[in-house]
């Protein structure tokens, strides 16, 4: 793919995610897509085939993007794995501030049953649920991770808190700092209820 095709299909990516943000993936139209990119009409089917097609290449190219956000954020914390946690939301909430129109897709799609994207989705929240349950189980293995919570369950949790706290995040309260986001999603990480 040239470089201009690459930066006219990121314009139209960015384009679909500012108009999702208000109106939800269904809501928005090719004509809308198009002019918000300030490109033709065209341009959407000459790259994508379809508004389907710029949707499926959409969550792909946005869940790429957190799983190399979140890989890095990890890799740059360093040996500790509790740091290495609080890096990977971090780097979470900070896309999701970015990109909140993908995160609001992401929210709508992946949870509706039957979902139009379900088949694109699975494989793609794989990828993010192995990142997020690889850290977890660094974590667990120092023994700072409640005993008895299954990581895998705990990574799957984490992902739907990091989604729905980070968009409760922009639109209830956004004076509130991504730090303070992240401190309450790594209290509730930590908290254990006792019996009464």
């Amino acid at each position: 793919m040239t470089p201009r095709a690459e930066a006219t299909q990121r314009r139209l990516f960015e384009a679909t995610m500012r108009l999702a943000r208000g109106t939800g993936i269904a809501g928005v139209t090719v004509d809308h897509i198009a002019a918000e990119a300030r490109v033709a009409k065209g341009t959407v089917y000459y790259n994508f085939g379809s508004k389907d097609g710029l949707i499926e290449a959409l969550l792909r190219y946005g869940i790429g993007e957190l799983a190399e956000r979140l890989t890095t954020a990890v890799d740059d914390a360093g040996d500790d794995p509790s740091a290495g946690l609080a890096a990977l939301i971090d780097a979470a909430l900070a896309f999701i501030e970015q990109y909140p129109g993908f995160s609001q897709i992401l929210v709508s799609e992946l949870w509706r049953t039957p979902g139009s994207w379900a088949e694109t989705l699975a494989p793609l929240r794989e990828e993010i649920l192995t990142i997020l349950e690889r850290q977890l189980a660094l974590v667990a293995a120092t023994r700072r991770f409640p005993e008895g919570v299954p990581v895998r369950r705990a990574a799957t949790a984490l992902f739907g808190t990091l989604l729905v706290t980070a968009l409760d995040w922009l639109v209830f309260e956004p004076q509130r700092d991504r730090s303070e986001v992240r401190d309450s999603v790594l209290t509730l990480l930590a908290a254990r209820a006792e019996p009464g």
